[in-house]
């Protein structure tokens, strides 16, 4: 068996991609609390918005407030979605320290979600990454679709490897993988990654890995296998998948963490504490959490 990592780093993406999913608005007071109460529980990134039009993503109209008014802890870091120039000197304006521009491994998923070409996407990320780094702001890079999509079937490893590359070139410190539909399985997941290993080293990638079909944790195993020490994961399973009707979206934070210290791999993360923050804001939100450990340790203390 490879050896796995002694320590991961998750990347929370709840406050975020969770909650741009919601129908119905969700307060900003909320959001801030989501935040604070997330970097309280040991996540060393919380992703706490996105400078996208309140016309394409009404749920994030507020994001100028909400990065303005989190309570920053020390060593947390609260990247924000920027797609564009505009919304990267929004967010620089707000206090930004950590942007995120988000591209895609499939032409038709382009075209659908962010409406333009793979390499017009990327034309659009380099000058974001460019003026993000000359004014000391981390850029991180995701990709969308990496290993299949809801408009084209499977994507080819290659592909992959080739945006990957290219958001790398332009100076992405971490580029994050994201099986958008969880189609993935180890096998899928292990020749993505292989495939970006010949442009970069495993410490500047991560996976994000949404659990339709119940492999999220089983693609984590794996890509810890090839070195791949961060991922992606939302608290209670915020954010549904818009591709797979009733199918759950990402995977939960809560059984993302029991896994890893079940393995001895080191977090930093209080578990019990994001169990917490996840049925908290599922109460919030009139919904069930997600998290099969957040429901099993609920079960147990009542």
């Amino acid at each position: 068996m490879a050896a796995l990592p002694k320590r991961v780093r998750i990347v929370e993406v709840g406050p975020r991609d969770g909650l741009q999913n919601e129908k119905g608005e969700v307060p900003t007071a909320i959001k801030l609390e989501l935040i604070e109460r997330l970097a309280d529980a040991g996540l060393p990134a919380v992703e706490a918005t996105a400078f996208v039009s309140p016309k394409w993503i009404p749920q994030m109209a507020d994001h100028t407030e909400v990065l303005e008014r989190i309570r920053r802890k020390p060593g947390v870091s609260y990247p924000v979605l920027t797609p564009n120039l505009k919304g990267f000197e929004a967010a620089k304006a707000a206090g930004a320290t950590e942007v995120a521009v988000f591209g895609a491994a499939s032409e038709a998923f382009s075209k659908k979600n962010i409406n333009c070409s793979i390499a017009d996407s990327l034309d659009r990320f380099r000058p974001v990454a460019e003026n993000a780094l000359k004014n000391g702001i981390k850029v991180r890079g995701y990709i969308s679709c990496v290993v299949a999509c809801p408009y084209e079937g499977e994507v080819k490893p290659g592909k992959v490897a080739e945006v990957a590359g290219a958001l790398y070139d332009m100076g992405c410190y971490e580029i994050s993988l994201g099986d958008t539909i969880g189609a993935g399985t180890p096998g899928k997941t292990q020749a993505m990654i292989e495939a970006c290993l010949k442009h970069m080293p495993a410490e500047k990638l991560a996976g994000h890995y949404h659990d339709t079909y119940g492999q999220a944790l089983a693609n984590i195993y794996a890509s810890m296998e090839l070195g791949v020490a961060t991922f992606d994961s939302s608290v209670s399973g915020l954010g549904g998948c818009p591709y797979a009707k009733g199918a759950s979206g990402n995977v939960a934070t809560e059984d993302v963490v029991y896994m890893l210290h079940g393995l001895g791999i080191e977090t930093g993360i209080d578990l019990d504490k994001v169990v917490d923050t996840g049925l908290w804001i599922s109460s919030i939100l009139k919904r069930n959490s997600n998290s099969k450990v957040g429901l099993a340790i609920a079960a147990k203390r009542a």
